[in-house]
């Protein structure tokens, strides 16, 4: 029998590659005779920059940068080899220059959402400027290119604060530069946007992993979909929406971008963090998912794959859109393999595909969440023991 594990992270609980860790010796330990394939999924949120760089074994580094708050927080990144990298993940990076080495950098470890308190969340005075500190300390690190993971962002900046640490300068109506992060709240100041130097070198390469295709503006725009979760409320969505608009047009003025690039698919993802950073220094958006994908070698570990368990934190009716153990679990169905879905807990899933046969939730029902989480890795051996301590 040839099994994949494949789980992204239970979130506040296991990354994506500890999970995989614990269910496959927790397999291997009942069925000793198996044949175990592990495949840590991820897309551009929480999880991407240890998946990608853990299973290269490439160097992890830290860094003291700005979070959404301007507060200071240690966030983490990778640094890889790119001829580490799978073929098939370099074809789809399509690198155009001769780069040796590459960052891998999770938005949300210096701007994420969970670094704001859930009361009093505003996308008025959030900032990006972590991440660009994050990308100058990479560089220096000795990084030719970077793999940003936007997901899980706490600002609506349109990485503004990124573009400001890595040399964007921003300028009121009698043309003085203004000196603070450009957030939302000081945009109606903003008349001109400069670039008097790069902190970049010009072969240095973007590439931007999102698995949203929401344009920047309109009713699917970046504002409208993901502003509520990060505080806009109604009476103010056109406010920030009007100088969205307006600052996307100074900003593709000063860098000479196409004048129909917040139309583009992703655009408005992570707060318009993938325009920006289109727009501003050329990175490039493409599916972290598929990315993730080609990374791992999950499409041959799947091919040879009799029985495929996966899972996360919670499995729900989002995990069928787009998501990672979801779009396995439709995958295994489809070609016939045996599955098992394995989640802290599950949500609701209206006419759900999946056997409910196949769905497991590893947390007690009515056990308290901050419990639940501090027991995680035994409830997972735990379900694992019990589904292939039985099983045929």
């Amino acid at each position: 029998m040839r099994i994949l594990v494949a789980f992204d992270k239970f979130k506040d609980a296991l990354s994506a590659r500890e999970a995989c860790q614990i269910a496959a010796s927790e397999v291997g330990r009942h069925r000793p005779d198996w044949q175990i394939e592990t495949a840590p999924l991820a897309d551009g949120g929480d999880g991407f920059s240890d998946t990608l760089t853990g299973v290269l074994d490439g160097e992890f580094h830290t860094a003291k940068v700005m979070d959404p708050r301007r507060n200071k927080v240690e966030a983490r990144f990778g640094l890889v080899p790119v001829q580490n990298i799978p073929l098939a993940a370099r074809k789809l990076l399509n690198w155009s220059s001769e780069i040796e080495k590459v960052a891998i950098i999770e938005m949300a470890e210096s701007s994420g959402i969970a670094l704001t308190p859930i009361e009093g969340r505003s996308p008025w005075d959030v900032t990006t400027a972590g991440l660009g500190e994050l990308v100058k300390v990479a560089q220096k690190k000795g990084a030719h290119g970077a793999i940003i993971g936007l997901g899980g962002s706490a600002t609506h900046d349109l990485a503004l604060g990124a573009l400001w640490k890595l040399g964007y300068r921003f300028h009121d109506k009698n043309g003085n530069e203004i000196d603070e992060a450009p957030v939302p709240r000081i945009w109606p100041q903003i008349s001109k946007i400069s670039l008097p130097r790069c902190e970049l070198p010009s072969s240095f390469e973007m590439r931007l992993a999102c698995d949203v295709d929401n344009p920047l503006l309109g009713s699917r725009g970046g504002a409208a979909i993901f502003g509520p979760q990060k505080g806009l409320t109604e009476d103010r969505f056109q406010e920030l929406e009007s100088e969205t608009e307006r600052l996307a047009n100074l900003l593709v003025a000063t860098a000479g971008a196409h004048a129909a690039l917040p139309d583009d698919e992703g655009a408005g993802a992570a707060g318009g963090a993938a325009f920006g950073l289109k727009a501003g220094l050329g990175g490039r958006i493409l599916s972290g998912y598929n990315l993730v994908k080609a990374w791992i070698g999950l499409d041959e570990k799947f091919s040879q794959a009799d029985w495929v368990i996966t899972g996360e934190g919670l499995f729900d009716e989002s995990s069928l859109h787009g998501k990672g153990p979801g779009t396995l679990s439709l995958e295994a169905i489809d070609k016939g393999k045996r599955l098992s879905v394995m989640a802290g807990s599950i949500g609701r899933i209206p006419e759900c595909p999946i056997p409910q046969s196949s769905i497991s939730q590893i947390s007690p029902p009515n056990l308290p969440l901050p419990q639940a989480l501090k027991l995680t890795e035994q409830n997972l051996r735990r379900a694992i023991g019990k589904k292939f301590a039985l099983s045929d």
